[in-house]
Protein backbone atom coordinates (compact mmCIF):
# COMPACT_ATOMS: atom_id res chain seq x y z
CA UNK A 1 0.00 0.00 0.00
CA UNK A 2 1.58 3.54 -0.89
CA UNK A 3 0.66 6.51 1.66
CA UNK A 4 1.48 9.96 0.96
CA UNK A 5 1.92 12.18 4.19
CA UNK A 6 1.65 16.26 3.69
CA UNK A 7 3.07 18.30 6.19
CA UNK A 8 5.69 15.26 7.07
CA UNK A 9 8.12 17.70 9.49
CA UNK A 10 4.86 18.34 11.74
CA UNK A 11 4.18 16.48 15.06
CA UNK A 12 1.72 14.16 13.59
CA UNK A 13 3.03 14.29 10.29
CA UNK A 14 6.37 12.99 11.71
CA UNK A 15 4.81 10.50 14.22
CA UNK A 16 2.75 8.81 11.23
CA UNK A 17 5.43 8.71 8.94
CA UNK A 18 7.98 6.84 11.18
CA UNK A 19 4.90 4.54 12.15
CA UNK A 20 3.70 3.71 8.91
CA UNK A 21 7.05 3.53 7.42
CA UNK A 22 7.30 -0.13 9.03
CA UNK A 23 4.62 -1.75 7.18
CA UNK A 24 3.93 0.67 4.04
CA UNK A 25 4.96 2.31 0.92
CA UNK A 26 5.57 6.02 2.00
CA UNK A 27 5.83 8.85 0.81
CA UNK A 28 6.25 12.10 3.46
CA UNK A 29 6.04 15.11 2.07
CA UNK A 30 7.12 18.61 4.03
CA UNK A 31 6.36 21.91 2.31
CA UNK A 32 9.84 22.02 0.74
CA UNK A 33 9.17 18.54 -1.51
CA UNK A 34 4.91 19.53 -1.73
CA UNK A 35 4.18 23.27 -1.40
CA UNK A 36 0.00 22.46 -0.97
CA UNK A 37 -0.57 26.08 -1.84
CA UNK A 38 0.63 25.20 -5.33
CA UNK A 39 -2.12 23.43 -7.16
CA UNK A 40 0.10 22.05 -10.32
CA UNK A 41 2.40 20.67 -8.16
CA UNK A 42 0.12 19.12 -5.79
CA UNK A 43 -1.26 17.28 -9.31
CA UNK A 44 2.29 16.59 -10.05
CA UNK A 45 3.59 14.33 -7.22
CA UNK A 46 0.76 13.08 -6.43
CA UNK A 47 -0.41 11.77 -10.00
CA UNK A 48 2.82 10.72 -10.34
CA UNK A 49 3.32 8.80 -6.76
CA UNK A 50 -0.50 7.58 -7.41
CA UNK A 51 -0.53 6.77 -3.58
CA UNK A 52 -3.41 4.50 -2.55
CA UNK A 53 -4.13 6.76 0.32
CA UNK A 54 -3.14 10.58 1.42
CA UNK A 55 -2.93 11.83 4.97
CA UNK A 56 -3.37 15.44 4.46
CA UNK A 57 -1.58 16.63 8.11
CA UNK A 58 -0.28 19.97 6.68
CA UNK A 59 -2.00 23.05 7.88
CA UNK A 60 -1.59 26.63 9.22
CA UNK A 61 -2.02 25.40 12.72
CA UNK A 62 -0.97 28.93 14.84
CA UNK A 63 -4.21 29.74 16.19
CA UNK A 64 -3.47 32.96 17.61
CA UNK A 65 -0.98 33.99 13.97
CA UNK A 66 -4.46 32.99 12.18
CA UNK A 67 -6.27 36.20 13.38
CA UNK A 68 -3.47 38.41 11.91
CA UNK A 69 -2.86 36.47 9.10
CA UNK A 70 -6.09 35.39 7.99
CA UNK A 71 -5.33 35.30 4.08
CA UNK A 72 -2.64 32.81 4.52
CA UNK A 73 -4.73 30.48 7.38
CA UNK A 74 -6.97 30.52 4.23
CA UNK A 75 -4.56 29.93 1.64
CA UNK A 76 -2.93 26.70 2.94
CA UNK A 77 -6.19 25.37 5.08
CA UNK A 78 -8.71 26.14 2.47
CA UNK A 79 -7.00 26.27 -0.72
CA UNK A 80 -3.97 24.43 -0.06
CA UNK A 81 -6.29 21.48 1.06
CA UNK A 82 -8.62 21.76 -1.90
CA UNK A 83 -5.57 21.30 -4.14
CA UNK A 84 -4.50 17.93 -2.34
CA UNK A 85 -8.02 16.61 -2.40
CA UNK A 86 -8.69 17.20 -6.21
CA UNK A 87 -5.08 15.65 -7.19
CA UNK A 88 -5.60 12.74 -4.85
CA UNK A 89 -9.78 12.36 -6.07
CA UNK A 90 -8.32 12.38 -10.02
CA UNK A 91 -6.16 9.30 -8.69
CA UNK A 92 -8.75 7.32 -6.70
CA UNK A 93 -6.90 7.54 -3.46
CA UNK A 94 -8.97 7.63 -0.04
CA UNK A 95 -8.11 10.94 1.42
CA UNK A 96 -7.66 11.29 5.25
CA UNK A 97 -7.77 14.81 6.38
CA UNK A 98 -6.84 15.84 9.97
CA UNK A 99 -9.10 18.65 11.40
CA UNK A 100 -9.94 19.81 14.83
CA UNK A 101 -12.02 20.71 18.41
CA UNK A 102 -11.67 24.38 17.40
CA UNK A 103 -14.57 24.00 14.99
CA UNK A 104 -17.43 24.26 17.37
CA UNK A 105 -17.73 26.80 19.38
CA UNK A 106 -17.85 25.83 23.38
CA UNK A 107 -21.02 27.21 24.16
CA UNK A 108 -22.33 23.69 25.28
CA UNK A 109 -21.14 21.50 28.39
CA UNK A 110 -21.74 17.90 26.70
CA UNK A 111 -19.01 16.46 24.82
CA UNK A 112 -19.35 17.66 20.94
CA UNK A 113 -20.42 14.11 18.57
CA UNK A 114 -19.72 14.03 14.90
CA UNK A 115 -23.58 14.83 14.28
CA UNK A 116 -23.31 18.29 15.69
CA UNK A 117 -23.12 21.67 13.61
CA UNK A 118 -19.98 23.21 13.51
CA UNK A 119 -19.90 26.66 14.84
CA UNK A 120 -16.23 28.14 14.76
CA UNK A 121 -15.64 31.04 16.37
CA UNK A 122 -11.65 31.67 15.17
CA UNK A 123 -9.80 32.10 12.12
CA UNK A 124 -8.22 28.92 12.64
CA UNK A 125 -11.00 27.15 13.24
CA UNK A 126 -13.34 28.73 10.27
CA UNK A 127 -10.36 27.82 8.01
CA UNK A 128 -10.12 23.92 9.29
CA UNK A 129 -14.39 23.64 8.96
CA UNK A 130 -14.08 24.97 5.38
CA UNK A 131 -11.34 22.33 4.37
CA UNK A 132 -14.21 19.92 5.70
CA UNK A 133 -16.56 21.25 3.56
CA UNK A 134 -14.40 20.97 0.61
CA UNK A 135 -13.06 17.92 1.23
CA UNK A 136 -17.04 16.92 1.42
CA UNK A 137 -17.59 18.64 -1.72
CA UNK A 138 -14.98 17.35 -4.00
CA UNK A 139 -13.92 13.61 -2.68
CA UNK A 140 -15.85 11.02 -2.61
CA UNK A 141 -13.30 9.00 -0.53
CA UNK A 142 -12.83 10.88 2.87
CA UNK A 143 -11.98 9.89 6.55
CA UNK A 144 -12.53 13.67 8.42
CA UNK A 145 -10.64 13.38 11.69
CA UNK A 146 -10.78 15.59 14.35
CA UNK A 147 -9.00 16.17 16.65
CA UNK A 148 -7.98 18.37 20.50
CA UNK A 149 -5.22 19.27 22.07
CA UNK A 150 -2.41 17.19 20.24
CA UNK A 151 1.13 16.47 22.05
CA UNK A 152 3.61 13.82 21.09
CA UNK A 153 7.83 13.13 20.59
CA UNK A 154 8.50 15.69 17.30
CA UNK A 155 7.66 19.47 17.26
CA UNK A 156 6.82 21.74 19.86
CA UNK A 157 3.76 20.96 22.80
CA UNK A 158 1.64 22.28 25.63
CA UNK A 159 3.81 19.22 27.37
CA UNK A 160 7.14 19.92 26.61
CA UNK A 161 6.38 23.60 27.45
CA UNK A 162 4.87 22.52 30.97
CA UNK A 163 8.47 20.85 31.60
CA UNK A 164 10.33 23.27 30.26
CA UNK A 165 8.93 26.14 31.90
CA UNK A 166 9.19 23.94 35.39
CA UNK A 167 12.88 23.25 35.48
CA UNK A 168 12.98 27.16 34.96
CA UNK A 169 10.40 28.63 37.30
CA UNK A 170 8.80 27.91 40.96
CA UNK A 171 4.96 28.85 39.73
CA UNK A 172 3.29 28.46 36.51
CA UNK A 173 0.19 30.30 36.10
CA UNK A 174 -2.22 28.28 33.30
CA UNK A 175 -5.84 28.78 32.43
CA UNK A 176 -8.58 27.27 34.31
CA UNK A 177 -11.97 27.55 32.47
CA UNK A 178 -11.28 25.29 29.10
CA UNK A 179 -12.11 22.26 28.77
CA UNK A 180 -10.75 19.30 26.47
CA UNK A 181 -9.24 16.49 25.69
CA UNK A 182 -5.59 15.85 25.20
CA UNK A 183 -4.05 13.68 22.92
CA UNK A 184 -1.15 11.37 21.88
CA UNK A 185 -0.04 11.47 18.51
CA UNK A 186 1.09 8.01 19.09
CA UNK A 187 -2.25 6.87 19.84
CA UNK A 188 -4.13 9.20 16.76
CA UNK A 189 -1.72 7.17 14.46
CA UNK A 190 -2.37 3.90 15.68
CA UNK A 191 -6.19 4.92 15.02
CA UNK A 192 -5.23 6.50 11.52
CA UNK A 193 -3.44 3.67 10.50
CA UNK A 194 -6.48 1.10 11.03
CA UNK A 195 -8.87 3.77 9.19
CA UNK A 196 -7.74 4.17 6.63
CA UNK A 197 -7.00 0.25 5.69
CA UNK A 198 -11.25 0.33 6.00
CA UNK A 199 -14.01 1.87 3.89
CA UNK A 200 -15.67 3.15 6.84
CA UNK A 201 -15.63 6.91 5.37
CA UNK A 202 -16.78 9.45 7.22
CA UNK A 203 -16.24 12.47 10.22
CA UNK A 204 -14.40 10.48 13.53
CA UNK A 205 -13.89 12.36 16.30
CA UNK A 206 -10.24 10.85 17.62
CA UNK A 207 -8.96 12.02 21.18
CA UNK A 208 -8.09 10.29 24.60
CA UNK A 209 -10.73 9.19 26.70
CA UNK A 210 -11.50 11.56 29.69
CA UNK A 211 -11.23 15.31 29.67
CA UNK A 212 -9.56 18.14 31.86
CA UNK A 213 -8.67 22.19 31.59
CA UNK A 214 -5.31 23.38 30.71
CA UNK A 215 -4.15 24.13 34.67
CA UNK A 216 -5.72 20.09 35.28
CA UNK A 217 -3.20 19.15 32.33
CA UNK A 218 -0.51 21.01 33.84
CA UNK A 219 -0.82 19.80 37.24
CA UNK A 220 -1.12 16.27 35.76
CA UNK A 221 2.23 16.62 34.05
CA UNK A 222 4.08 17.96 37.17
CA UNK A 223 2.53 14.98 39.22
CA UNK A 224 3.54 12.54 37.09
CA UNK A 225 7.14 13.88 36.57
CA UNK A 226 7.47 13.77 40.23
CA UNK A 227 8.27 17.62 39.98
CA UNK A 228 7.17 20.44 42.71
CA UNK A 229 6.33 23.81 40.34
CA UNK A 230 3.28 25.38 42.21
CA UNK A 231 0.41 25.72 39.10
CA UNK A 232 -1.77 28.56 39.89
CA UNK A 233 -5.31 28.92 38.24
CA UNK A 234 -6.28 31.73 36.15
CA UNK A 235 -9.33 32.65 34.28
CA UNK A 236 -9.17 33.09 30.35
CA UNK A 237 -9.87 36.88 30.82
CA UNK A 238 -6.62 36.94 33.25
CA UNK A 239 -4.19 35.55 30.45
CA UNK A 240 -5.76 37.01 26.89
CA UNK A 241 -4.59 35.79 24.00
CA UNK A 242 -5.10 37.41 20.64
CA UNK A 243 -7.53 34.34 19.41
CA UNK A 244 -10.91 33.02 20.88
CA UNK A 245 -10.88 29.80 21.87
CA UNK A 246 -14.13 27.07 22.63
CA UNK A 247 -14.15 27.09 26.40
CA UNK A 248 -15.30 23.29 26.18
CA UNK A 249 -14.33 21.50 23.21
CA UNK A 250 -14.74 18.29 24.41
CA UNK A 251 -14.83 15.53 21.45
CA UNK A 252 -17.44 13.00 22.12
CA UNK A 253 -16.60 9.57 19.78
CA UNK A 254 -19.97 8.37 18.54
CA UNK A 255 -18.53 7.14 15.19
CA UNK A 256 -15.70 4.98 16.53
CA UNK A 257 -18.55 3.42 18.88
CA UNK A 258 -21.12 3.17 16.00
CA UNK A 259 -18.10 1.63 13.47
CA UNK A 260 -16.57 -0.78 15.88
CA UNK A 261 -13.56 1.17 16.37
CA UNK A 262 -11.95 0.63 20.23
CA UNK A 263 -12.10 4.13 22.15
CA UNK A 264 -8.62 5.89 22.90
CA UNK A 265 -7.17 5.03 26.33
CA UNK A 266 -7.74 7.69 28.83
CA UNK A 267 -5.36 10.68 28.78
CA UNK A 268 -3.62 10.24 31.73
CA UNK A 269 -2.23 6.50 31.10
CA UNK A 270 -0.88 8.07 27.48
CA UNK A 271 0.68 10.72 29.29
CA UNK A 272 2.41 9.23 31.68
CA UNK A 273 4.04 6.55 29.01
CA UNK A 274 4.92 9.67 27.17
CA UNK A 275 6.60 11.35 29.58
CA UNK A 276 8.10 7.97 30.36
CA UNK A 277 9.19 7.87 27.19
CA UNK A 278 10.96 11.19 26.87
CA UNK A 279 12.21 10.27 30.28
CA UNK A 280 11.76 13.36 32.14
Amino acid sequence: MKILITGAAGQLGKELSIKLNHHYDVYAMSRAQLDITQPKQCEEVIGRIRPDAVIHTAAFTSVDLAETQAEEAYRVNVSGTRNVAVASEKIGAKFCYISTDYVFDGQTMSPYREIDLPNPIGIYGKTKWAGEEIIRALTSKYFIVRTSWVYGMYGNNFVKTMVKLAKERDEIQVVNDQTGSPTYTADLADFIEKLILTEQYGIYHASNSGSCTWYQFAKAIFEECGMTTKVIPCTTEEFPRPAPRPKFSVLDHLSLRAEGFEEFRHWRDALRQFLNQIKV
